[in-house]
């Protein structure tokens, strides 16, 4: 908000006479003027009702009526005698207050009463978002056409402005206020044949395996405008991709006639290295996430044995083949196989309890893409 403080400024209390503060030595001096009517105010081009006084060949204005034509509040200091003007927050301020975003729609979930559940990855006020749009969303394309929110797909390339509240949850939610189409990327998950650096960027070599001989089939060219993250929106290094990181691309729309095919690449997510741990290094910020997600799974009784500060837990990420987790749902141990049988990864959280000398560390798993909850490490 934008402050003006204003020492003297002439009032016009009459047709004739008005009162100025004159300095510091606070003398006043009584003055006359006269209104010209036939003077036309106007502020940022239009016309206002303002009627100017006139007082010894200068024009002045009420300080009142003037400073709200022009989108400031009034208020007046009587300890400092000062006369103060504070901006009113209009359609600008509030089109400030939205965060914003350029990335894709890494999933769409259609929800009830016509809302779609947008996940959203890229650069700006958050790299990893859930935004709901409804139908007071402003969806539509760089013309400013309308999009239906139904043909929003995996791969959409959006500018976004979302907010200004957010849900104080992992990833974070708030409320699409303003979805933009750029263009419709292609999506490619799998695993990279290798990785080439170039005068210009990287190069991305995708291929397949067949008769015994590894073709390339794609290449994609990534430049200084190209994302790279993991699914959660942690940044990774170039120098860290390497042969068998598992990824899913999202490029084009363009791509030559050559063979292999080649492209520009927009966006890379990281998902998970198919022999080591996933690439990327973890924040404290997402260390923390996971503690606190880690500690809402523990009982009363669990929590009651554990002598490890909540926000000093260990976090570590690790295979998920030969895991000490015992998943106790159908659901939780249908994830767990998947996961084994994917070469994924999982993040553990571990307590140290007054029973560790019979039982062992209190160790909780979660699924490293999804975040969902696998279960327990068993204890001894």
């Amino acid at each position: 908000m934008k402050k003006i403080n204003v020492i003297a400024m002439v009032t016009a209390a009459g047709l004739v006479a008005t009162s100025a503060s004159v300095g510091a030595q606070a003398l006043y001096e009584r003055v006359s003027g006269f209104l010209n009517p036939d003077v036309t105010i106007t502020v940022n081009g239009e016309k206002t009702d303002l009627v100017p006084v006139y007082i010894d060949g200068k024009a002045y204005l009420p300080v009142r009526d003037a400073a709200t034509g022009m989108g400031y509040d009034v208020a007046f200091d009587s300890v400092n005698n000062e006369i103060e003007l504070n901006e009113i927050a209009g359609e600008e301020d509030d089109a400030e207050a939205y965060m914003h975003g350029s990335g894709v729609i890494a999933s769409v979930t259609p929800l009830d009463g016509g809302k779609y559940r947008l996940e959203f990855l890229g650069l700006g006020s958050n790299a990893w978002v859930i935004l709901t749009v409804d139908e007071e969303s402003a969806v539509e394309d760089q013309e400013g056409n309308p999009v239906a929110a139904a043909d929003l797909t995996v791969g959409t390339h959006v500018d976004v402005e979302y907010g200004p509240a957010m849900a104080m949850s992992y990833p974070g939610q708030a409320h699409a206020a303003k979805v933009t189409v750029v263009a419709h990327r292609e999506v490619k998950e799998d695993v990279i044949q290798s990785v080439e650096r170039t005068e210009d960027g990287w190069r991305v070599l995708f291929g397949e395996t067949k008769d015994g001989e590894t073709n390339t089939t794609l290449v994609l060219n990534a430049g200084k405008e190209t994302g790279i993250m993991t699914s959660q929106g942690e940044p990774v290094e170039w120098e860290d991709l390497k042969a068998g990181t598992k990824v899913r691309a999202y490029y084009g729309p363009f791509m030559t006639k050559s063979l292999p095919p080649q492209s520009p690449l927009f966006f890379l997510t990281v998902l998970s290295d198919a022999s080591a741990p996933p690439v990327g290094k973890m924040s404290p910020e997402t260390a923390q996430q996971f503690r606190d997600m880690a500690w809402a799974e523990l009982s009363d009784e669990q929590a009651a044995h554990i002598v490890t500060k909540p926000e000093e837990a260990t976090v570590e990420i690790v295979p998920a083949v030969d895991s000490g987790v015992l998943a106790s749902t159908e659901e939780q141990q249908k994830l767990l196989a998947e996961l084994q049988a994917a070469n994924g990864n999982l993040v553990t959280v571990a307590y140290e309890t007054d029973q560790d000398e019979l039982l062992g560390p209190l160790t909780v798993a979660f699924d490293f893409d999804s975040k969902a909850f696998v279960g327990f490490y068993a204890r001894r």
